[in-house]
């Protein structure tokens, strides 16, 4: 039986929300549990999910809605306590004294003076006043909501370019900024890289490696998914190169991001060509035919880590010998298809990109469903993907959809390999090692009871440094029968070694270096003093400022709450009046 509780006037963030929910999905008795903010679009997701009540009608966007599918109403209670004890639990901090926390933009950006970045994670629908506000104010802004317009995305970064400020986002999960961690994002060493990454997972993907390669990273610019746009024009990419090339720490620039517009990537490499220091792009999707001296292309996020570390030390641009075992399985005559299940998004495309280039699949049709390769039986999911997360935890976070995909891909004939990621760092799950483990012992075993052989072929994306032990997390999988690789793209060339279809490598012509018309322009003075600050505002999400107080950044924390009851129309009265008073 479902029952509804709203909490009234106990705004919570959807992170928070989210793994909420994974916590009361674990109480004896509950069925089901969804608990998000009543806003207009959440109750859509409760009457999509069929899990929607009359009662709900009443709630607001600052009112907490938990529907419980139960049949003992007792359990209420219990549930009730579970609720309280989790959101007291989120409000602690892990040292001895938490952040300094306000409740206005007012207290913020006076306590904040010192700050150079504001951090935004508040639901995307309500962001742009908000990056507005910070942009105003003379902040850079690290906006990890999404959902928020491209109209206004455009907007927004105009505004932040025409004051010599950086918009990274919105829908930047990862950012290290002078060393300190930003949102979803590992632990890696200070070093002499520096990146910028209009894609979350691929910057975490590189910046690790690196770290695994003995370097180290100055900053990781996240810059959000859409910025290589036609639309957007990579504002955000272009200004974020201008700061790297002028940032004495920085030696080497890498710059990362899913197929963008053809005429903004050009623009981007144009822009590089006239830097004084060694960069190396990786634009997943496209096969690189050469390279030109001081700008080199990879292929794979693996391969753009490995140059970006030859180049810091001055060593020959050479492939690194993967040592891929080539030895083959015995599979049954009818098992030759590779099923994916990332919580990357960039790592699920690079995977499609890789296998689609081994078995010469042609291009699929429309990708449904989360697909990033759905062709001949071969499957490769983002579990990321808005169609799997809307309402739910991040599949970084909770492990029950992947495990209900992994039995799926199991119990088909047809499959052979089955490809799985798990990212490590600040907010991702704690252990998900343990909670996938089982899951896979038992495929595998029944896998053999019915005389077929399984490979299951993961990789960590991690450091020493994260707060998971890495080296546990391997010792997990290795036990339970998973054959880890040392990145994404070797896992999935291992995968395609089994079937029988090894990749070959790719080569490349250098070519002379391209000399530049006219010098790079200047960053403005604001810019320069984003990549010396280590003080940030925090706005929304409070995990995100103990991740900066652990790297010793200071960080003032807004306990933001949407105003006038989440009416966006309200809202925007309320800040023109706010804005005419203060022209008076």
């Amino acid at each position: 039986m479902l029952y509804t509780i709203i909490q009234k006037n106990n705004y919570q963030d959807s992170i928070v929300l989210m793994l909420l929910t994974n916590r009361l999905l674990t109480v004896d008795g509950v069925s089901n549990a969804s608990v998000m903010m009543g806003t207009p679009a959440n109750k859509d997701i409760f009457k999509t999910g069929g899990i929607y009540t009359d009662e709900m009608a009443a709630a607001t966007s600052n009112d907490m809605v938990l529907v419980l599918d139960i049949e003992d109403k007792d359990l209420i209670d219990i549930v009730l306590k579970e609720v309280a004890d989790f959101i007291a639990d989120q409000g602690k901090s892990s040292g001895e004294e938490g952040p300094q926390t306000v409740k206005t933009w007012e207290k913020a950006l006076e306590a904040g003076e010192a700050a150079a970045t504001a951090v935004l994670s508040i639901p995307g629908t309500l962001a742009a006043p908000e990056i507005e506000t910070a942009l105003e104010a003379g902040k850079h802004v690290f906006c990890f909501s999404d959902n928020v317009s491209i109209e206004d995305e455009v907007r927004l970064k105009k505004m932040a370019h025409d004051k010599g400020l950086l918009l990274m986002g919105p829908d930047c999960g990862t950012g290290i900024i002078n060393g300190i961690p930003v949102a979803f994002t590992n632990a890696v060493r200070k070093g002499s890289i520096g990146i910028v990454g209009a894609s979350g997972t691929g910057i975490q993907e590189v910046t690790t490696i690196i770290h695994k390669l003995g370097a180290g990273v100055t900053q990781a610019l996240g810059t959000g998914g859409r910025d290589l746009s036609e639309a957007v024009g990579g504002i955000t990419v272009k200004d974020s190169i201008i700061a790297l090339e002028n940032d004495p720490e920085t030696k080497v620039i890498v710059v990362i991001s899913k197929p963008p517009a053809p005429q903004v990537r050009d623009e981007v490499l144009d822009l590089l060509r006239k830097g004084t220091k060694p960069a190396v792009t990786i634009f997943l999707g496209e096969k690189p035919t050469d390279h030109e001296v001081g700008l080199y292309r990879a292929y794979t996020l693996e391969e753009a880590a490995q140059i970006a570390v030859q180049l810091l030390h001055e060593e020959a641009v050479i492939p690194i010998d993967e040592m891929i075992d080539q030895s083959k399985t015995i599979f049954s005559p009818k098992q030759q298809k590779i099923k994916a299940y990332y919580s990357g998004g960039t790592l699920a495309y690079e995977a499609a990109m890789l296998v689609k280039a081994g078995l010469q699949l042609s291009e699929d049709a429309a990708h449904e469903d989360g697909y990033i390769l759905k062709a001949q039986g071969h499957e490769i999911i983002d579990l990321g993907d808005d169609i799997y997360t809307q309402g739910k935890p991040h599949p970084m976070i909770d492990p029950s959809k992947r495990k209900e995909m992994l039995q799926q891909a199991a119990a088909d004939p047809a499959t052979a390999v089955i490809l799985l990621d798990i990212v490590l760092g600040y907010g991702s799950h704690a252990d998900m090692a343990s909670e996938l483990a089982p899951t896979i012992k038992e495929l595998k075993a029944n896998a053999a009871l019915a005389d077929r052989s399984l490979a299951i072929i993961g990789t960590i994306v991690g450091t020493d440094l994260d707060p998971q032990d890495i080296n546990k997390q391997a010792a997990i999988l290795t036990e339970a029968g998973v054959t880890l690789c040392q990145s994404n793209a070797q896992a999935v060339k291992k995968a395609l070694v089994l079937l029988g279809h090894p990749l070959p490598n790719i080569t490349r012509k250098l070519l002379p270096k391209s000399q530049p018309t006219e010098a790079l322009p200047q960053p403005s003075e604001a810019v320069v003093q984003l990549l010396k600050n280590q003080a940030f505002i925090n706005v929304g999400l409070r995990s995100f400022a103990e991740a900066i107080r652990e790297h010793h950044g200071s960080v003032i924390q807004y306990d933001w709450q949407p105003v006038a009851g989440g009416n966006v129309t309200l809202q925007k009265a309320l800040r023109f009046l706010a804005q005419a008073s203060l022209k008076e």
